[in-house]
């Protein structure tokens, strides 16, 4: 599958980016699917529902379906977080995967930075940015595309996005 991540520190915009860029994408039919990376101790389930208690009491995997949704938790415990590729090779194919996080990963990248936060861009220590959206003109000669201008961003992402055939999976 096609991967590109959007990039940057908190505070720059990311997911207000991504919920901008994904009907954009989908207007244009694209098939878009999301990976968000999230702390440590974050949780889907709700203390004192079945499924929550089921977790509790141990079970490896919990799976909750409707007519609408299905969703499938598993428990780590002493395993090692799963890496990227691992991640994305457990989501259905679709034409693109945007990545919320796994910012250190080597993946293709697109750079989200707010002038406001005053903080340093990450390009060019980070690896893998081949693009950027910026409130201020970035230092450096990279395509670059507004923080509010959706359209010239997926533009950008779409453009990377032909370029790949697959994700060049190296250690980040």
């Amino acid at each position: 599958m096609r991967v590109i991540g959007l990039a940057g520190w908190s505070g720059a915009g990311k997911t207000t980016l991504m919920v901008k860029l994904i009907p954009c994408l989908i207007g244009r039919g694209i098939g878009v699917s999301t990976l968000k990376h999230a702390h440590h101790r974050f949780d889907v389930d709700v203390p004192g529902k079945d499924s929550w208690q089921h977790r509790q009491a141990g079970a490896q995997q919990v799976m909750v379906a409707s007519g609408a949704r299905w969703a499938l938790m598993t428990e780590l415990r002493s395993a090692a977080e799963p890496r990227l590729p691992e991640l994305i090779a457990r989501m259905d194919v679709v034409d693109l995967v945007i990545v919320e996080g796994f910012k250190r990963d080597a993946h293709p990248k697109l750079e989200v930075h707010r002038a406001a936060n005053a903080k340093p861009w990450m390009h060019p220590d980070m690896p893998g940015i081949v693009a950027m959206a910026s409130d201020t003109p970035p230092p450096y000669d990279l395509p670059r595309a507004g923080l509010d201008e959706v359209e010239a961003i997926a533009d950008l992402v779409l453009a990377h996005a032909r370029e790949i055939k697959d994700i060049p999976w190296t250690e980040g």
